[in-house]
């Protein structure tokens, strides 16, 4: 099961500071994706870290603004966002790709699990 967690309401240009946590499965063992959905939108893909941490994928939108990382000694994922802006708000979930892939997949059906996500809001 994942769980994201650390959202909340910023200011513009602030930053945040999510957490994704597995419990019953070691992350190590699973790509990490985090994704995003405003109301009305579809889910988006914002990026995604390979198993080891070696390789990081980023939407065009957030990159240079927002940084994934993992700890898999702690089981978990990050998901620095500096620089917000308004069009960042959004609910943000995490999800795990289990498969056998090791190149890093922007669609939601490449990633099987997903966690609760964690409200993100930036005040203009």
């Amino acid at each position: 099961q994942l769980q994201a967690s650390g959202g909340g309401l910023v200011q513009t240009g602030g930053s945040l500071r999510l957490s994704c946590a597995a419990s019953g499965r070691s992350l190590s063992h699973y790509i990490v994706g985090w994704f995003r959905q405003a109301p009305g939108e579809a889910r988006e893909f914002v990026g995604a870290i390979t198993r080891s941490g070696d390789s990081v994928s980023y939407a065009h939108s957030v990159k240079g603004r927002f940084t994934i990382s993992r700890d898999n000694a702690n089981n978990a994922a990050y998901l620095q966002m500096d620089s917000l802006k308004p069009e960042d708000t959004a609910i943000y979930y995490c999800a795990a790709d289990g498969s056998a892939r090791t190149v890093l997949r922007n669609r939601r059906r490449d990633y099987a699990d997903w966690g609760q996500g964690t409200q993100v809001t930036v005040s203009s």
